[in-house]
């Protein structure tokens, strides 16, 4: 199929998923210490963590410019048509830019067919989503009609993160330092979620690591009754998130999992040890 799908640098993905349908990708920018870093989930960054715990303030992310989306766009074929699925509208001013870049593109060439999906999510969120394309493009369906169906999935789609940790929400100023410390003598955990618009909300605060993670897993089955397939990042703890998966998909007989690191973009929010999951709720 002549179609080329692209993302930024707010989506975690697999490499494997990565590899099979080449998907193109417009970098974010992270400054931390003094420098600028142009992050994206094909891009390894080791030493992020390391880096992050170092510094005294929390690193600040920018969106790509609408220079950085044409040239991007003005990259691929002619003769293809582009999806582009931008990190939520309501936690970043990508998707602006994505759109913009594409007005650009198309005053310049009218004849190119580009379209733009504000997904309301991050991470592995976005992941989900560019595997639910691959699964579409291989039975050969018409570009709009394949736009038509990521927006629905779109508006069906969960995504719950889990916090291990809360100093990077107090690093950040996102929570006052005194309650942050209360929280934290209290050993208060934070799941959140994506809300209907897009914007990261707190969903339930949790006393003790056992009953959040409980918690986070039970929510699951309170949002659907479809176990398809499920999609996890985690912030640099390979194997507890490995096992957080493993009692998720026993629990609940899900088909399929989609797996990965969680990039500089995520991990900067949600700090060390936190999990990203997306879902279906049908």
């Amino acid at each position: 199929m002549n179609i080329q799908l692209m993302t930024d640098g707010g989506a975690d993905i697999p490499a494997a998923l990565q590899q099979k349908l080449n998907i193109s990708i417009v970098p974010l920018n992270i400054e931390l210490n003094g420098k600028t870093y142009k992050v994206s989930p094909d891009q390894e960054f080791p030493e992020y963590y390391d880096l992050m715990r170092e510094a005294d303030e929390l690193p600040k992310s920018s969106a790509p410019s609408p220079q950085d989306f044409y040239e991007a766009y003005k990259r691929v074929d002619e003769n293809k048509s582009i999806l582009m699925l931008s990190l939520s509208k309501g936690v970043s001013g990508t998707y602006q830019s994505a759109v913009i870049g594409k007005d650009m593109l198309l005053e310049e060439q009218p004849n190119r067919t580009i379209e733009v999906i504000n997904t309301k999510t991050a991470s592995c969120g976005i992941a989900l989503l560019l595997h639910e394309a691959r699964k579409k493009m291989l039975e050969n369906v018409h570009f709009h009609d394949l736009v038509s169906h990521l927006k629905e999935r779109t508006e069906k789609l969960s995504t719950l993160f889990v916090l291990k940790t809360l100093d990077n929400l107090i690093k950040g100023g996102r929570l006052d330092r005194v309650k942050g410390a209360i929280a934290k003598t209290l050993n208060i955990k934070l799941l959140l979620h994506a809300t209907e618009e897009g914007t990261i909300d707190v969903a339930e605060k949790v006393r003790g690591n056992k009953k959040a993670m409980r918690r986070f897993i039970e929510q699951i089955g309170e949002q659907t009754k479809s176990f398809g397939t499920i999609s996890m990042a985690h912030g640099n703890d390979k194997a507890r998130a490995s096992q957080v998966l493993e009692d998720m998909k026993e629990r609940y007989s899900f088909k399929d999992s989609l797996f990965m690191d969680m990039g500089p973009l995520i991990a900067t929010y949600a700090g060390e040890g936190g999990i990203v999951i997306s879902f279906f709720r049908d």
